[in-house]
């Protein structure tokens, strides 16, 4: 029975269903071929059919299980019907059995926060660059990302055609990170990943800073953090205030499950109370490893630059 459960597994069981549905969406629209562009703010900061559709899909299928939830997501969207199609009310069934952590157990829905990037790496997205697009749900409690899952709509996308589209990671702080093999950058080797579409005086100050070994320029938050927990990255270093906290919180999530960190570029903590604003304004430091190494790196023009 479901009312065995605690609500955060539950949510947690259900926003992994919904992020593969989610998965699908993605890739039928890419198949269909009508990306449905608009510019929102600039030319690099796009919306697509997919981004709609998505939050649609997430924000529906979760307000309709979990009525008392406040529910984040990026895109502005009019208040429509929503097609039953894009509903989902599964659960994945793995996560239930998992205990929840004992910190957890008496939440309550009205007590959670769950931040939503229908389509994170957009602009990657539109130019084919699709291993770069998550989608990400994250789930904060009291101001801090306490669960959080991401679908990989492209995983395995270059393996051939036989190979098996999209993965999704999950994981709560406490119980772990699911759904990858965790894998560390060599020792000695400094790796940095930064944006790929917002670069700036700053960022490649800040990046030049901690004497890297190579720097990948690549898209989305979602992504980058996967670097840092597959081995391919050892820090993710963003000093500008671009990135919002539904690019963040599932991430950081799963980073933090796996004993990485993820900061603004002071060291301070994210908070996501439904009353913050929405843009990390001090720029995101995140490592699985060696933190301290990379933190003490960054100069401090930067710093005073972004205030947070």
């Amino acid at each position: 029975m479901a009312s065995s459960h605690t609500v955060l597994m539950r949510l947690v069981a259900s926003a992994y269903s919904i992020a593969q549905k989610a998965g699908t969406i993605v890739r039928h629209v890419i198949a269909e071929g009508d990306l449905g562009i608009v510019e929102k703010t600039c030319a690099t900061d796009l919306q697509t059919k997919a981004d709609r559709l998505v939050q649609m899909s997430i924000c529906s299928s979760l307000a309709r299980k979990f009525p008392k939830l406040t529910i984040i997501g990026e895109e502005d969207l009019p208040p429509e019907d929503v097609d039953q199609e894009l509903i989902e009310d599964g659960q994945w069934e793995e996560i239930l059995k998992q205990p929840c952590p004992s910190q957890y157990t008496a939440i309550k829905e009205e007590d959670l926060v769950v931040w939503v990037d229908p389509l994170d790496g957009t602009k990657e997205y539109t130019e084919g660059l699709l291993d770069n697009v998550t989608v990400l749900i994250g789930i904060a409690y009291e101001g801090k990302a306490i669960a959080g899952v991401i679908n990989q709509p492209y995983y395995n996308y270059q393996a051939g055609p036989d190979a098996v589209l999209g993965r999704t990671i999950w994981g709560v702080l406490g119980l772990g990170a699911f759904g990858f093999q965790l894998k560390e950058v060599p020792a000695g080797k400094h790796i940095i990943t930064t944006t790929r579409s917002h670069n700036s005086q700053l960022v490649t100050d800040c990046v030049a800073a901690m004497n890297p070994d190579d720097v990948l320029r690549v898209g989305g938050a979602g992504n980058k953090i996967i670097q840092l927990i597959e081995g391919k990255a050892s820090a993710y270093v963003f000093a500008s205030p671009g990135c919002k906290k539904w690019d963040t919180c599932a991430p950081e999530v799963i980073l933090h499950a796996v004993g990485g960190k993820l900061t603004d570029i002071h060291g301070n903590a994210l908070q996501y109370n439904k009353e913050v604003k929405h843009m990390n304004s001090a720029g995101v430091l995140a490592t699985l490893r060696n933190y301290d190494y990379y933190a003490s790196r960054v100069p401090e023009s930067v710093k005073n630059v972004l205030v947070p």
